[in-house]
């Protein structure tokens, strides 16, 4: 039988630690590895607060090979890994949840895949109740590092 191993850092207080970029990654690759699809992570926090850099380390721990960009622009990046397809969606663009369902939000979050959806705020009541939530934010008394709060 396979051990489970929590995701939150042992050290964090209530799943909140401040995590230098290499310590997030690790974490981020560690996330994706035990993910098991289907699951939707979301990643909150403002610009530069680390999501994309979480969602590439989550990518990577999952199996993904290719290299993973922001898909600001495009809103939806699809790749290939293993388990399953990854779906990981930026909806900073993205002004009312209704626009979901220009990008295929109701088949993207009902599929057998890893969804990582960073700004999830703007997707309103549409993120369904069972995703893994990440905060993300600054650290106040160190820039080069990020607080992470899970679960």
């Amino acid at each position: 039988m396979q051990q489970f191993h929590h995701l939150v850092p042992a050290l964090a207080v209530r799943g909140r630690v401040a995590m230098t970029r290499e310590e997030l990654v690790a974490w981020g690759e560690a996330l994706g590895r035990a993910a098991r699809p289907p699951l939707i992570i979301t990643l909150a926090g403002d610009l530069g607060a680390g999501k994309t850099t979480l969602a590439q380390a989550i990518c990577a721990g999952y199996g993904v090979t290719e290299p993973v960009t922001s898909p600001t622009f495009a809103l939806v990046h699809r790749y290939d890994a293993p388990r399953s397809p990854v779906y990981h969606l930026d909806l900073y663009r993205i002004q009312r949840p209704s626009e979901l369902v220009n990008i295929g939000w109701d088949e993207i979050s009902t599929s057998h895949a890893l969804v990582i959806v960073e700004w999830p705020e703007r997707a309103g009541d549409l993120i369904p109740a069972g995703h893994v939530p990440i905060d993300l934010e600054h650290a106040q008394v160190d820039p080069d590092r990020r607080v992470l709060l899970a679960g």
